[in-house]
């Protein structure tokens, strides 16, 4: 059996010289009237490269989506439709407003929501559509769209795992009434932690400005609070290391591609296996490296992880669906509208994330692979 010397991590940013200098400019200077100096060029830049009117800059993504919804006006007795196959935090806003999460099942080849399960979930309450971008892959933003138009609804994009992705020549974040991103330190644009909110709509943009500081519209200096709002807010520093990242976009975006071309290249000729799609008119960010094994291997995505943390390899688990998890189990409402035999299921059961940090070179992307084709074989 092949083990690694030293440990190969799951995920890793890429961090440079600009970075450093950004963040110990904003330590010396963003204070007083230039507080929010480094938060200001970082959702400028951010918005030109997403190609929207507005960006918010924020503590993390799950303050963008509880936003989107708040200033989307979703309540108490409203429902919301979410894929039933994403990280908890695409969903757990819907909870903080009051609404009730939807269940929706995913497609078999991105891995995102379907369209067709959406349509069949919507009810007169139905108040809102969150489509996530897993794993860097695009939903189907065209049928979505057409839904939303068609029933009136608010359409949340989670782009949070797929900045960079292009779905018909638009970028990832752009293509619903708000779009949210996450900085986590895994994330393709890494602030440590932190997220933004991007939207051409300027009442949306009003609300969320409102919204995410207690309450006060932009530019108050009382404290003469309209409403209880939030405290969501990104620091300086924070803002700083975002727009060096930001400036780099680019070159970030092609690393996370190379990678991916490099576990393409190396497991060619591994029966039994499905990687990360792009579809026609799309493209793929790769933020992780995603393998899903046939059932005929035997193998459960844990009982792969294992066999992976033996060999001294960091993975993830591909996010089991939200309908199975101990936290839904009190909401049996929520999985009403789920196929019989759900595509997510299967797929979840199986999946696992390679290691795809900015730390991966070809020749580490060679151990892994031959890891995966030793523990398959076995």
């Amino acid at each position: 059996m092949i083990v690694a010397k030293e440990p190969i991590a799951v995920a890793g940013p890429w961090v440079t010289e600009r970075e450093i200098q950004y963040v110990t400019e904003a330590a010396r200077t963003a204070w007083f009237k230039d507080h929010y100096v480094f938060n200001a060029r970082f959702e400028k830049a951010f918005a030109e490269y997403i190609g929207v009117k507005h960006a918010v800059s924020l503590p993390h993504c799950t303050a963008a989506i509880h936003l989107s919804l708040a200033a989307g006006g979703v309540g108490p007795g409203d429902e919301v439709i979410v894929p039933d196959v994403t990280w908890i935090a695409s969903v757990a806003p819907v909870i903080y407003v009051g609404a009730t999460p939807v269940f929706a099942d995913i497609k078999r080849d991105t891995w995102c929501i379907d369209p067709a399960s959406v349509e069949a979930a919507i009810t007169e309450r139905t108040k809102a559509i969150i489509g996530v971008d897993l794993y860097g892959s695009m939903a189907d933003w065209a049928e979505l769209r057409r839904i939303a138009d068609a029933h009136g609804l608010l359409l949340i994009e989670d782009a949070a795992e797929s900045l960079g992705s292009e779905y018909a020549g638009r970028k990832a974040g752009a293509l619903g009434d708000t779009g949210v991103f996450s900085f986590h330190g895994s994330k393709t644009v890494t602030t440590g932690e932190g997220g933004m909110l991007v939207t051409n709509d300027d009442h949306l943009h009003t609300r969320v400005m409102t919204l995410r500081d207690h309450g006060r519209p932009p530019g108050d200096k009382l404290f003469l609070n309209a409403e209880v709002g939030f405290k969501y807010k990104m620091s300086a520093f924070q803002a700083a290391f975002g727009l060096a990242q930001i400036e780099r976009v680019e070159e970030l975006v092609a690393r996370k591609r190379e990678i991916f071309s490099w576990y393409r290249n190396a497991l060619e000729g591994v029966n039994g296996i499905t990687l990360n799609a792009e579809p026609m008119g799309t493209v793929n960010s790769y933020w992780m490296v995603t393998v899903i094994p046939d059932p005929t291997y035997g193998m459960d995505k844990f009982a792969l992880m294992e066999a992976f943390r033996e060999r001294n390899i960091d993975t993830r688990p591909f996010f089991s669906p939200l309908s199975s998890l101990p936290a839904f189990a009190d909401r049996p409402e929520s999985s009403a509208h789920m196929p019989e035999h759900p595509a997510g299921e299967a797929i979840a059961k199986f999946g696992v994330n390679l290691p795809s940090g900015y730390h991966m070179t070809p020749e580490l992307v060679q151990f892994v692979t031959d890891a995966l084709r030793q523990i398959l074989k076995a």
